[in-house]
């Protein structure tokens, strides 16, 4: 019996087919056979996939549930996301580890209503824990991330042996870079037209951003410049980490206290950076602290501006280049200057470095007579302001601030997301 030709070319197919299907099953696993056989009868069918980051801060954890949709041979496009956080963050439960497990399992419960049930399976978990972490002792911090990883392998999604860890504080600055220029579309094409970005936490503070002049690759120290690949190029970028120099750590090293160490019994915090009648307990990382103003004999601004210049002399690398570059600006950053009406709340906004220094001698000049019901605005502003010049902003530098840059998160959560779908590609 003669076998028709158009049996020939289906079997032919079907062998191609599974070939195919064998020889990938990354993708096998996270697109399904419905997209394979579209690819491979030559339709441009939109992939869509997603990512799901748990974001462990210092102050609170923040879930991001991403969806992207790839055609075939091209970038993927970030779709939606989803965010919901909660305070406070893991490292408050330090001591309780078994009750940081609530907040995680509510946050889980966001992912599955944003993912549909037949992609759970197939959808990334991960945890990043940050400076909140990183500055618990190393028994206490593993404990906690053993008790999340429980939850995580409870859950109906595609979990790893990685998927909880504590950042490193160079990557976080890194994944937020990412984040932003990926949100700008300034990763494709020759002229590499990005921006830096300049993240400043409760616990770290972060810089990172490409240079454009040799000296600086030549000049900064050799672990600030790193090589990292995205979209099939290669981008050299200069990017640290301050751990202990976010706000909250920066506070309590202008107070004179110790990261991680009570004070003595009866002991007080005293500093020129507050009203001069001030006295309140202060809470930092779970450890509660007496402080108090103290009248220096010189205004305000001044003795707080000498105060923190001696907290951050020769303790910040200063590359030159960066007042000629393009800044985003966010997290504390962006709080302040909502807080004293340079920004807009929702939309944020441009400012000068210059605008940061004004606005803290007006704030300090004004607790000088009258009182405040934020007693640590002051302090705040001034640590902002010397921590942009140590950083070799001029005063005349713009910056730009957001919470969200085309409608999402301007956080490092989707660079990291986007670092460990590619690191599952690869192995």
């Amino acid at each position: 019996m003669k076998v028709p030709k158009v049996a020939y070319v289906f079997v032919l197919f079907v062998c191609i087919l599974i070939y195919v299907y064998q020889k990938r099953p990354f993708q096998r696993t996270q697109n399904g056979l419905g997209f394979i056989i579209q690819a491979a009868l030559g339709q441009s069918v939109p992939q869509d996939f997603y990512g799901i980051m748990f974001d462990a801060g210092s102050t609170g954890t923040r879930i991001h549930v991403f969806k992207f949709t790839k055609l075939p041979n091209e970038s993927p496009k970030l779709a939606h996301e989803t965010f919901k956080a909660l305070k406070p963050g893991l490292s408050a439960y330090s001591d309780e580890p078994h009750l940081a497990t609530k907040g995680i399992q509510d946050l889980l419960d966001v992912a599955k209503e944003s993912i549909p049930r037949n992609l759970w399976a197939s959808t990334p978990l991960v945890l990043k824990a940050t400076a909140g972490l990183r500055l618990l002792p190393g028994v206490k911090a593993q404990q906690l991330l053993d008790k999340v990883k429980e939850v995580f392998q409870l859950s109906p999604f595609l979990v790893t042996n990685d998927c909880v860890s504590i950042m490193d504080g160079t990557d976080e600055g890194i994944s937020a870079w990412i984040t932003v220029n990926f949100l700008m579309d300034s990763l494709h094409g020759e002229e590499r037209n990005t921006t830096g970005i300049l993240d400043l936490g409760g616990g770290s503070t972060q810089i990172t951003f490409l240079p454009h002049n040799e000296i600086t690759l030549q000049t900064s120290p050799v672990n600030y410049i790193t090589s990292i690949q995205m979209f099939n190029s290669t981008y050299t970028v200069y990017s640290h980490s301050y751990l202990g120099f976010g706000l909250m750590s920066a506070r309590l090293a202008i107070l004179g206290g110790t990261e991680g160490r009570p004070s003595e019994e009866g002991q007080e915090l005293v500093s020129s950076c507050l009203s001069p009648d001030y006295k309140a307990e202060w809470k930092h990382a779970e450890i509660v602290y007496n402080v108090k103003g103290q009248k220096s004999g010189e205004p305000i601004y001044d003795s707080c501006y000498a105060r923190v210049e001696k907290i951050l002399y020769r303790k910040v690398h200063k590359p030159e280049e960066v007042g000629s570059l393009s800044f985003y600006a966010f997290s504390y950053y962006y709080d302040r200057a909502v807080d004293v009406g340079l920004i807009g709340e929702e939309k944020g906004g441009t400012l000068k470095v210059e605008d940061y220094g004004k606005a803290a001698r007006h704030v300090c000049q004004s607790m000088e007579s009258e009182s405040t019901d934020k007693p640590f605005l002051c302090m705040d502003l001034v640590y902002i302001t010397v921590l942009l010049e140590e950083l070799g902003f001029q005063k005349d530098a713009v910056l730009k601030l957001a919470r969200k840059i085309n409608g999402v998160e301007s956080s490092w959560a989707l660079g990291a997301t986007f670092h460990y779908i590619d690191s599952l590609q690869r192995n």
